[in-house]
């Protein structure tokens, strides 16, 4: 009896237990259906999986292949498989997913070690290179523990779905594209290879890659700039993780360990980086065209710079970027000098500018949030002087301070200002962009949206249209006092008695370029202006022949390039083409082309700009930086040294510079360093200098090229004055 009560006891516990099990399997299977059916949260589709989203930067790329910087949400650019280097895939396989070629999405036996590993304290991590992949695809880690217990198998279903779909080798390229490498809002393999070590993902060495692959422990904690000693810890475990693998020997996994990090840190930021202010106009222009043209994508919404990973070809080469912009730091430091020089001992160098500075107060950034909180008038102006901590420019770099806000205007009014760009005359391709002196701190562009009095750079135009209409270089006129309808020019340092046109021009004489506008008229003049490229107002009024009219850098260099490129203005060109991420063209630029100026006409204003250079006011362009290859030019100087400008042209570049104060009232007082031969030149004369220097740019240092058939237009001076004495003659 008790044996059978025994008996079927066992039987009952034993249906039980399987009860139990079949239970829990079924539970388990059906909770796993549920959550594949989406009842706990939606699960991306087929669809989905062939086209995962994320926000993608757009690049801006030089015409020399270099990424000048991104329009990102997240700073995210993808990489194609075989663009990846081999250290780098030995380096996150080695380490996060050592049997990443064998599993199909779940590593089974990864999961329960790990298992055991945390029930006995050692906390280690279970998710394959497929599952994290799925959780930086399609959500957030979650907090909840119960949540990420559901979140846990929908990412082994989202795997195993990934695995069905992909390759290895995209699994893993998509996985390096979409992995977050902390700083500077830095996504994927090639966003982090530029910032960190400023190259590309198949340069990476091992040493590089496993600083990168050590990061995805912990972005901030494994930073090589915030913590370098714990990334060289951690750069180190991936090596030796390497090492075991076998992709690593051990002398060469001990040479690599014994490295320093040798960081090349190139953050990608929009304030920092090459040409910032190219960067700023473009990205407003590229907008604006796009609405301008309704290009939209094919479900009619419109394109997202920041995300949608487009692809902008620029014409700006990446050396020569870089060349304007040494060439202006290296200048600009020592002009301040000369300008800090000359208000140095001034109690008090505003007491005639308060105005200025009420301007600049309530157009600060503090004063409109100040009044923006409700503060009275008395309360922000008792916050503008009471001094704070701040961060201000000077150009040895940026310093930290104690400072009352008000003062920091007065000392950014001291700041001198400057721009640059230069373009081949021929094709209109813009090769460099300077927009300012610190896009950080100066976010104005004085390239193409500032204007400024361009001064004797004017003169030019007024010596063209004479030509055109039959005067000669070597015709010679008194240089002496001139007044049209009642404006006479001043004096600028005239030189005595009669003088050539072409020396007029070389010395910058007032007297003589107004005399040809009193015989050419203002409407000439003005209109061959406007036909040059000149957009901004350009009134035909006689003083415009010395340069009283505004006009931006983009347009005088434009207008320079006509003289260049036998009168042919073409339309200054900074933006090739667009392309959305796969390759597909959305938009291509075609520059306007227009016949501005006699092509012998153009060839003999080349040779005139030519003589200021070898004997005028840009003759330092010789004497103090040894460019002694054929270049013509022209300086300006605006009234009170307000302005300087220099615009320098060769057969195969031309190139404009300005620098003034923010205020026009606040300037040199001195017009020996003031002028343009003393505030532009230097900064054309050292690029150029640059330029010539790289073998790779292949720019000719041989003359103007003449125009077809015989010269109508007499040159050669003692040629002129045997015809004007041989015409006397005959007259008489």
């Amino acid at each position: 009896m008790k044996e059978t009560l025994g008996r079927e006891e066992l039987q009952r516990y034993t249906s039980l237990f399987w009860k139990i099990i079949i239970g829990g399997v079924a539970f388990a299977a059906i909770f796993i259906l549920s959550i594949g059916l989406g009842l706990f949260g939606k699960l991306p589709s087929f669809r989905d999986l062939e086209n995962p989203k994320s926000n993608l930067a757009s690049e801006i790329i030089s015409e020399d292949n270099v990424v000048l910087g991104t329009y990102y949400v997240q700073n995210r650019s993808n990489v194609r498989y075989e663009d990846i280097s081999p250290n780098v895939i030995n380096a996150l396989i080695s380490t996060e997913d050592i049997r990443f070629y064998s599993h199909s999405g779940i590593d089974f036996r990864r999961t329960f070690t790990i298992i055991f590993y945390n029930l006995i304290g050692k906390k280690q991590g279970a998710s394959t290179i497929t599952q994290q992949l799925a959780l930086n695809l399609f959500s957030e880690r979650a907090k909840n523990p119960v949540k990420r217990i559901i979140q846990k198998l929908q990412e082994w279903i989202i795997a195993v779905k990934l695995e069905r779909n992909y390759t290895k080798e995209e699994i893993i390229t998509i996985y390096l594209n979409t992995v977050d490498f902390g700083a500077y809002n830095t996504f994927g393999i090639k966003s982090a290879a530029r910032t960190y070590f400023n190259t590309t993902p198949d340069k990476l060495n091992p040493a590089q890659a496993a600083v990168l692959i050590g990061m995805l422990k912990g972005p901030s904690l494994y930073s090589p700039t915030r913590n370098p000693d714990r990334a060289l810890a951690r750069r180190n475990t991936v090596l030796d993780n390497m090492r075991k693998a076998g992709f690593l020997g051990d002398e060469e996994t001990e040479t690599y360990q014994q490295t320093p990090l040798n960081l090349d840190f190139n953050p990608s930021t929009y304030n920092v980086g090459p040409a910032p202010y190219f960067r700023a106009m473009l990205k407003k222009e590229i907008q604006d065209i796009f609405e301008e043209q309704s290009i939209t994508k094919a479900d009619g919404t419109p394109y997202d710079l920041d995300r949608d990973g487009l692809k902008i070809y620029t014409t700006l080469n990446a050396s020569m970027q870089n060349y304007a912009e040494e060439a202006q730091k290296e200048y600009m430091q020592e002009l301040q000098k000369q300008f800090n020089a000359q208000w140095k001992g001034r109690k008090d160098p505003f007491k005639d500018f308060q105005q200025l500075l009420d301007q600049g107060m309530k157009r600060s950034d503090r004063y409109r949030q100040l009044s923006a909180e409700g503060k009275t008038e008395d309360e922000i102006l008792r916050d503008f002087n009471t001094p704070t901590k701040m961060t201000v420019f000077s150009w040895k770099g940026d310093i930290d301070t104690l400072m009352k806000p008000i003062d920091s205007i007065r000392y950014y009014k001291l700041i001198l200002r400057n721009s640059f760009m230069a373009m081949e005359p021929q094709t209109g391709y813009v090769r460099a962009w300077v927009g300012g002196t610190n896009f950080e701190h100066f976010k104005y562009d004085q390239v193409k949206m500032g204007t400024r009095q361009v001064g004797s750079t004017a003169k030019p135009f007024t010596y063209a249209v004479a030509i055109d209409n039959g005067y000669s270089p070597c015709m010679v006129v008194p240089n002496e006092p001139v007044d049209i309808e009642g404006w006479a020019p001043n004096a600028n340092k005239p030189l005595p008695g009669s003088i050539t046109l072409k020396t007029a021009l070389a010395y910058s004489q007032n007297y003589v370029t107004a005399y040809m506008m009193k015989q050419v008229g203002a409407t000439a003049v003005s209109t061959l202006i406007k036909k040059m490229g000149i957009t901004s107002e350009v009134p035909a009024y006689p003083s415009i022949c010395l340069g009283t009219f505004d006009a931006s850098v983009y347009d005088m260099v434009g207008a320079y390039s006509a003289f260049v490129n036998h009168g042919i203005w073409t339309e200054p060109t900074y933006l090739l083409r667009i392309e959305d991420k796969n390759g597909n063209v959305l938009y291509e630029r075609k520059p306007k082309v227009v016949l501005a100026l006699n092509e012998q006409t153009a060839y003999i204003m080349t040779q005139m700009l030519k003589g200021v250079v070898e004997n005028g006011t840009g003759s330092r362009l010789r004497y103090k930086y040894g460019l002694s290859n054929p270049i013509g030019g022209k300086t300006g100087t605006t009234q009170n040294n307000s302005d300087g400008w220099f615009m320098g042209i060769t057969p195969q570049l031309v190139a404009g510079a300005w620098t003034g104060c923010e205020d026009r009232a606040i300037h040199f007082f001195s017009t020996n360093q003031g002028e343009g031969a003393n505030s532009a030149l230097p900064i054309f004369g050292l690029f150029m200098k640059k330029v010539y220097a790289d073998p790779k740019l292949h720019y000719s240092k041989g003359d103007f090229e003449p125009p077809k058939g015989e010269l109508t237009v007499t040159w050669d001076c003692d040629a002129y004055n045997q015809q004007e004495q041989s015409q006397n003659m005959q007259q008489n």
